[in-house]
Formats: structure tokens, sequence, C-alpha cells
């Protein structure tokens, strides 16, 4: 308990106590005490007071766990000296502390006090006068903690206002309803609002897509705490003109719970992540061009066992399917004036398979005007086409004379030796997306050595 003198010029420190009590108010006196006595040894912050001529007046638990002395071998000495700070040092701290009776505001100090142990702590104080009812100074009271533990503190302060204003990544503080609560201006330019705008909102207001695998991990922090590395989430942001900007975020959590409960109560989850999209769709067109080139070697020599040429093509383009569409058809020109195109080759348009070699005569594809197999091999170069719409896919692929399902075409010329021998022409269905100039420049690749094939057929 903390301890307080009860005469002398103590009573200047708080109120005056009647001479003689009744009963009634003696035990609002006694119940006064003791819940100035509960406030002090509640008190995170060590604290002691002194009234006017230098002895210490009160001294709380916080007080008697750093130093060691109890408040009833604290409460009537005069000052630090002799127990609480070496005899060479109590002069100045006695000066300093008693100097802001006189002093508006509080007076920040740093002492080196002596333990009961001997040992010495050195303490960052603050220290504010007390006036009587008169206005004048009584007294004044010092709070002091450990200078490492007020450094953690100003440091724990100081990184949370650096996250919320100066942080380079996202910083979210996400309530137990899983709303956000706080954003920094990363985030909120992340998800495409202000940093007010966002608060208070449901994710899923903000995020069209990603917004259920968000939710959960947040859910899981809330309950079972953070993850052991941090995930990478692809969310789709709900912009402001109607577009979703699809982008990869590394994100890391951690649960935040109240430092003044008995138990962890949950106060919502700390969200920081980094937008790392580029990084990501570079890795990912890395490792697809090392598949795309190990595909090419490995047709290249298997096609350099088969004894017919024609076998070889269809080497090539079962290979080049791999990953990169759903079928693929090889017409060749029969004539120039008028162009027309024989199938050669085609992949199975049900289950799928090896391609195969197609036996029917000369009998041209009905190919109608500005198809795009035609306007490939009349500018010699690859022609990307895609249906208008989902709904119209069907009746699009019927119309040009490919597989059910397909919605996306790539056609690529095949040339050898300076003359246009036919195309190429691969398919993707609505589960794909569409064909990218990256994807035509792997066509063309594949292009070359299927001429170079039908070219020995021929």
């Amino acid at each position: 308990m903390s301890a307080s003198r009860r005469s002398g010029t103590t009573d200047e420190l708080g109120p005056e106590e009647p001479d003689e009590p009744d009963g009634p108010e003696e035990s609002g006196g006694s119940a006064g005490g003791d819940l100035l006595a509960a406030l002090l040894d509640g008190m995170d912050a060590a604290l002691c007071a002194f009234d006017a001529d230098g002895f210490v007046t009160h001294w709380n638990r916080e007080a008697e766990r750093i130093l060691g002395w109890s408040p009833g071998e604290a409460v009537g000495r005069q000052g630090f000296a002799g127990w609480a700070v070496r005899s060479s040092d109590a002069d100045e701290v006695q000066g300093r502390l008693l100097a802001a009776m006189h002093a508006s505001g509080r007076q920040v100090h740093e002492f080196a006090l002596v333990r009961k142990d001997g040992g010495r702590v050195l303490v960052r104080t603050q220290s504010a006068a007390v006036r009587g009812p008169d206005g004048k100074p009584a007294g004044v009271y010092c709070a002091f903690s450990e200078v490492h533990a007020q450094i953690d503190l100003e440091r724990s302060i100081a990184l949370s206002e650096a996250l919320f204003e100066d942080a380079s990544w996202g910083v979210v503080i996400v309530d137990a309803d899983l709303r956000p609560a706080v954003c920094n201006g990363h985030a909120a330019r992340a998800l495409g609002s202000g940093r007010t705008a966002v608060l208070g909102r449901p994710l899923g207001e903000l995020i069209a897509q990603g917004v259920e695998e968000l939710e959960g991990a947040l859910a899981h922090v809330l309950s079972e705490g953070a993850p052991p590395a941090p995930m990478e989430v692809w969310v789709s942001v709900r912009g402001t003109d109607g577009k979703q900007d699809r982008r990869c975020w590394r994100s890391g959590f951690v649960r935040l719970a109240s430092p003044l409960a008995e138990e962890p109560v949950p106060l919502g989850v700390g969200w920081l992540f980094q937008d790392v999209t580029e990084a990501k769709l570079t890795e990912a067109e890395g490792s697809q061009l090392r598949f795309r080139a190990h595909q090419l070697h490995r047709a290249a020599r298997a096609a350099s066992e088969c004894e017919d040429p024609g076998e070889a093509a269809t080497v090539h383009l079962d290979f080049a399917l791999a990953g990169f569409a759903d079928h693929a058809v090889i017409d060749l020109v029969a004539s120039e004036e008028p162009l027309r195109l024989v199938r050669a080759a085609a992949t199975p348009s049900g289950a799928p398979g090896p391609s195969l070699l197609v036996t029917r005569g000369a009998l041209p594809v009905r190919y109608g005007e500005g198809h795009p197999a035609l306007q490939c091999v009349e500018r010699a170069g690859s022609v990307r086409a895609g249906a208008p719409g989902a709904a119209d896919a069907a009746e699009w692929a019927a119309a040009r004379q490919w597989p059910e399902g397909s919605r996306f075409a790539l056609c690529a010329v095949l040339r050898s030796r300076g003359r246009t021998l036919g195309v190429v022409t691969f398919l993707r269905g609505a589960s794909r997306a569409r064909f990218e100039r990256g994807d035509a420049m792997y066509a063309e690749s594949v292009a070359a050595l299927i001429a170079g094939a039908v070219d020995l057929a021929t």
C-alpha cells in the first residue's frame, strides 16, 4: 500500500481533515483515503510526492518495485539523500525536484537513483508543483520510470506513428468485425479510396475478388494467432471508375490484444501488405519462358526420330499445346489464286489425345471471307481473334470451322525457303485468357519448326 504523512505540512498536499470528525464524515474520510491509496498503487508509473520542505509524503507500489524501498521506509524521509541517491548527487537531485514548485508545467529530468540492494537505476522523472488552497506551492509530485522502459514506450509510439504516416507499405488495423478501423495513406491508395472513406466499411465493398480468402485469413488470426509466414493474396480492387485492377499483395498479420485486460482480449488484427504484382508477373513470365524453351527442345529431339515429316509436324504441335492451348489445326495452301486451304492435321475435338493427320484428299476447308487463317496467309504474319462474348462463343467457333468450345484463336503462318506453306491455328476455351503478344512470339517459333517438317513432306 502507498503511505502518506498525516501531520505537519503534509496536510497541505490534500484536503484539510476536520479536527473531530463525526461517524459519517469519518467514514467518508477513510473511504477517500482508501480510494487515494488504491489509485496510487494501481498506477503503472512510480510516484512519490514531497511537501514544501522536501519530506516524502507519498510512495506507491511501483516506486517500491523499481527501487526496493517500501512506503514505510520512504515516507517521512527528507529528500533522497543517504538512501535513494548517492550523497554526491543528493543536492543536485533535490534542487531539481523542488525547483518544479516554482516552475510552470512539468519538468522532465533523468537521474541515477540507488536501489535498496545498492544497485543503481537510471530513471526519467516528470515533476510538477502541488498547490494549496491559497494557490501557493505546497509541494511537488514526481512520477518516474526506468529509462529503458520509457524509451521502449516512446519507440513503440514513434513506430506506430511512422507506420501510419510514412510507411512505404500498406498498414490497416482491422477490428473484430473485419472492418478497417485505422488505415495509412499507402493502404488507402491501394484500396482505391481515401483514408477516412475506408473506415468501418466491409472489405467486400472495397475488394471485388479475393475478399473471401483475405477475410478467412483475418478471422484465423483473430481466433488462432498470426500465421508463421507472410501469405500472398490476389485481389481485384473496386475502382471508382468501375474498372477492377488485379493485384497481388504479400500480407503479414498480427493479432492485437489489450495490454490492460487480465486475459487477452482481441482488439483486432494488424494487417501489413506490400504490392508485389510486378515481381510476381515477372517471375511467372520467366517461368513460362523457361518451360516453353524446354518444350521446344523436347519437341525438336522427338521430331528428329520421326521418319515421316508429317508425323514430325504433329509432334511439334503436340509439344506446343502443353500449357498453351486446348486445340490446334494445321491448314496448308492448296492454291493461291483463289486462296484455298486444306486441313492437314488437327487435335481431337472430343477427348484429349495426340494430333492426327487428316486424310480427306484435297477438299478445301470452307473458310469464309475474312477468316483469321486466310488473313494470316495473306499478311504472312500472326493474327489473333476472339469471340465477342461468352454467349456467342459456340456460334462463333462453328462459323469458323473450329472445335466446339473455342473462344480465342491465334494463327501463325508457316513459311519455309521464302514460301508460304500454310497456317497453324491455336485455340483456347473460355477457361483460359486471350492470347497476348508473348504468346504470338511462341506460336511463331513453333510454326517455324512445323514449316520445316511440312516443307520436307511436300
